[in-house]
């Protein structure tokens, strides 16, 4: 959902600021203290806090709670079997899920959390919830909470389902590239990889750094009549020209490039890196990917039989009329089928899907 809600000029503002501070850095606790208060006021609430569960070997659970602590989270592993919170949100991921959908007011005050809560002085009287799906082995989960006896709106839940994929790609920026360093300097394990192909570049358009196998790619990719007077390719270039006019909305679809060759896809993905002092500056992080990608074992454990075979397809880049002529279906049953992969994989595109499941084949 973008931010075409019908928000009012103050509520504007807030919803500017929890979008500023989730890319002002890429540490998830300097993320989550810095949106906190904008997103307490834009959202009416008391506390907030961010799970963070990887779902291999087994389910594990990391919770981040920015502000005063919650005495429950801190026993969490104790009364995580009796979260009567997560299979809501798991059946429904992007989605906005309040207390009064998970159960009954009844069951809610029996529940062994609620209960829980009250003991240890700060009784947590309602809840909404989103799970952010990252990877196919990696989740987010942010909770907000009331102390007091006054239930969440179902407008409280549109406004915060505004920036739910301001929160995925929040997260994502900070899982994949928290060992990245602001300033002109990348993570030294990362710089060492021979694999590794990026470009940081400064704006409006001096480049910083560029890694060995971002180099080598480039001069493969790109004729010298290809590029632009900063030594960046024209296509990037506009591209990234084109991100950093574009509102926080609109990043959200434009920040991977894409080109398909004969031998395969590549991918360049816009991240812009947090504000420190001088100029902003923006990480390209470039891939190559084969043009015949298996599908995970674990994309395919949360697909029915009939998503992961229309995934393999769209693993091929067919299109939604060549998968419907071979699997002798309707067109509009397989973009529904699409629309239900994107839902449970966390994806926003096609693309995504590519881009995803080359990289929990060989994380970069």
């Amino acid at each position: 959902m973008s931010g075409s809600m019908n928000l009012n000029t103050h509520e504007h503002m807030l919803r500017d600021k929890v979008i500023l501070a989730l890319n002002s850095s890429l540490s998830f606790p300097q993320v989550l203290e810095a949106a906190r208060a904008p997103l307490l006021e834009l959202a009416p609430s008391d506390s907030v806090a961010l799970c963070l569960m990887r779902t291999t070997p087994v389910l594990d659970f990391q919770w981040l709670v920015p502000g005063h602590p919650i005495p429950l989270l801190e026993q969490y592993a104790s009364v995580s079997d009796h979260d009567f919170v997560r299979a809501p949100i798991f059946a429904r991921p992007n989605e906005v899920i309040l207390d009064e959908e998970m159960l009954p007011r009844r069951e809610y005050e029996h529940s062994l959390l609620y209960q829980r809560s009250r003991e240890l002085g700060l009784g947590l009287e309602h809840v909404m919830a989103v799970l952010l799906p990252i990877r196919p082995d990696f989740l987010g989960a942010l909770a907000l909470y009331r102390t007091r006896r006054r239930a969440f709106s179902s407008r409280c839940a549109t406004v915060l389902s505004s920036l739910t994929q301001h929160l995925v790609n929040a997260v994502r920026n900070c899982a994949d590239l928290q060992t990245m360093t602001t300033g002109s300097h990348l993570l030294e394990e990362l710089h060492g990889r021979p694999g590794t192909a990026y470009v940081v570049v400064e704006l409006p358009s001096r480049e910083v750094l560029r890694s060995k196998h971002a180099a080598v790619l480039l001069e493969r990719w790109f004729a010298p009549s290809d590029l632009h007077a900063s030594g960046l390719p024209l296509p990037l270039k506009e591209r990234l020209d084109a991100l950093v006019r574009m509102d926080a909305d609109s990043r959200l679809e434009k920040n991977v490039w894409f080109s398909q060759q004969p031998e395969g896809y590549r991918t360049v993905r816009f991240i812009e890196l947090p504000a420190g002092e001088g100029p902003r500056q923006w990480a390209l992080v470039m891939n190559e990917l084969p043009m015949s990608i298996p599908l995970p074992v674990d994309m395919r454990r949360k697909l029915t039989r009939r998503e992961a075979d229309i995934a393999k397809y769209l693993l091929r880049s067919w299109s939604s009329e060549q998968i419907a002529s071979e699997l002798v279906i309707a067109v509009d049953t397989v973009d529904t089928h699409v629309r239900n992969i994107r839902e449970k994989l966390g994806i926003d595109s096609r693309m995504d899907l590519l881009y995803l499941a080359a990289r929990f084949n060989k994380p970069v």
